[in-house]
């Protein structure tokens, strides 16, 4: 995900389908939600920067990152969404469990758009060394901005590119 892409909606103008409103679900974790809010924030207005119509985003806050995967779950049941964000920071906090956290989430996000066929995209981001002072905060809230702007350029290519597929037969 550390390229940049080139605009989504022209693609779909190029092939000369009309553009559609899509409908884009953010699950953000609300642990150290002063930086995880970069993320949200950027990729809302990149996602508003690259459509041809504004998408409708529905963001859903859950209390960590653990508890992604099974909203994830719920709202791609819905039928509801053409694509699904996650964003939160798994920290290390000095205790080894952040590994398995970081490998459930990941894990479950990718079940999820695997089993449900609704893209799924990830800016779950689990730094080796955090530390919560002023430099790490600054570094990484800087990251989210950068980190929001590219999982939404990820999603809009990924729905392009999905819509160009043949259909499969039911």
């Amino acid at each position: 995900m550390n390229q940049t892409l080139v605009s989504p909606s022209s693609s779909t103008a190029a092939a000369g389908r009309s553009p559609r409103r899509r409908r884009i679900a953010i699950v953000a974790a609300s642990w150290h939600r002063d930086i995880v809010d970069n993320a949200t924030g950027h990729a809302r207005a990149e996602l508003a920067r690259l459509a041809a119509l504004a998408p409708e985003i529905d963001q859903f806050d859950v209390p960590g990152a653990f508890e992604i995967p099974l909203h994830a779950q719920r709202l791609a049941a819905s039928g509801a969404y053409d694509a699904i964000i996650a964003c939160g920071l798994i920290v290390n906090g000095g205790i080894y469990r952040h590994e398995f956290v970081t490998s459930a989430v990941i894990d479950g996000l990718m079940r999820v758009q695997l089993d449900s066929g609704v893209p799924v995209f990830s800016a779950v981001l689990t730094p080796r060394d955090f530390h919560d002072h002023a430099d790490h905060q600054q570094f990484y809230a800087e990251h989210f901005k950068k980190k929001g702007v590219e999982v939404a350029q990820a999603c809009m290519a990924t729905l392009d590119s999905l819509e160009r597929l043949p259909a499969l037969p039911r």
